[in-house]
C-alpha cells in the first residue's frame, strides 16, 4: 500500500473518536480516571500526528495544519504529565482547543469579484485623430507619430470596426493637383498606420482635395488646419 494512502487511512482513524468523546470539554476529560484520560490524550494525539504528516494538508496553507502542530505539542506535554499520574489542567485544556480546532472546516477562500474594467475615454470619439502637413506636402511631420500610434491601438483596444483615413488640401493649387495632393497625405497616414499595428484591411482611405476646408477661405489661400488627414471611426 502506497504511503500516502497508509497515511490518509490513519489519519481518517485517528479523528474518528465516538461523537461523545469529541464533544468533551476539558473539565469532563479531567474528570476521567487517569487511565481514561490518557486514552482520549492518545487519541488526540495521535489524530494530531497523522495530519501533520499529512503533506496535502501543509501545502494548501490549511490553517488546521497549524492546529494540529499545537494539538500535537499540548497533547503531548499532557501524556508527559498523566506518566506520573499527574492530570496537568493547562496542558489538557490546550489540547482539547487546538484539537477542537483542528477539526473544524476552514472557512472557504473570499472570491472577490473583478474589478470594473476601466473604459478609455478615446474609445467614445469619433476622431481618432488628426494630422496637420506643411504646404505641398505629402510627408506626416514627425508630430503626427503620437497621434497615429494611438490611433493604432485603439482600433484594436476599442474593438472598433475600421478607420477612414481621409486627406484634405488648403484652397491653394487647382482642383486637379489638390486632389492627388489630398490622395498621398491620406495614403502616407495609412501607411504609418499599418507600421504601429493596425489592420490594412480595416483602413479606407481616399482624398478630398480642398472640398471640405476646415476653416472656410477664398480660392488660392494657403490654411494650415486645411492642411490634414482625419482619421475617423467607423462604428
Amino acid at each position: 500500500m502506497p504511503k500516502k494512502t497508509r497515511l490518509t487511512m490513519a489519519l481518517f482513524a485517528a479523528v474518528a473518536l465516538p461523537a461523545a468523546a469529541q464533544a468533551q470539554t476539558a473539565e469532563e476529560l479531567l474528570g476521567l480516571s487517569v487511565s481514561d484520560l490518557r486514552g482520549e490524550m492518545t487519541k488526540r494525539y495521535d489524530a494530531a500526528l497523522a495530519l501533520t504528516r499529512d503533506g496535502t494538508t501543509a501545502a494548501t496553507d490549511d490553517p488546521r495544519y497549524l492546529w494540529a502542530l499545537q494539538a500535537k505539542a499540548q497533547c503531548g506535554i499532557a501524556l508527559g504529565f498523566l506518566k506520573s499520574s499527574t492530570k496537568d489542567p493547562v496542558s489538557v485544556g490546550k489540547c482539547v482547543d487546538a484539537y477542537n480546532r483542528m477539526l473544524m472546516q476552514p472557512a472557504p477562500p473570499v472570491v472577490l469579484p473583478p474589478p470594473a474594467p476601466v473604459e478609455n475615454p478615446a474609445c467614445r470619439e469619433t476622431i481618432a485623430g488628426i494630422v496637420f502637413f506643411e504646404w505641398d506636402s505629402a510627408v506626416p511631420p514627425e508630430s503626427a507619430l503620437p497621434i497615429i500610434q494611438a490611433a493604432a491601438q485603439n482600433l484594436k483596444a476599442c474593438g472598433w470596426k475600421g478607420l477612414t483615413v481621409t486627406g484634405h488640401t488648403d484652397r491653394s493649387g487647382s482642383d486637379a493637383y489638390n486632389n492627388g495632393l489630398s490622395v498621398k497625405r491620406a495614403q502616407a497616414v495609412s501607411q504609418m498606420l499599418g507600421m504601429q499595428g493596425a489592420d490594412p484591411a480595416l483602413l479606407n482611405v481616399s482624398g478630398q482635395g480642398e472640398s471640405s476646408p476646415k476653416v472656410p477661405t477664398v480660392d488660392g489661400e494657403r490654411n494650415p488646419q486645411n492642411r490634414r488627414v482625419e482619421i475617423t471611426v467607423q462604428n
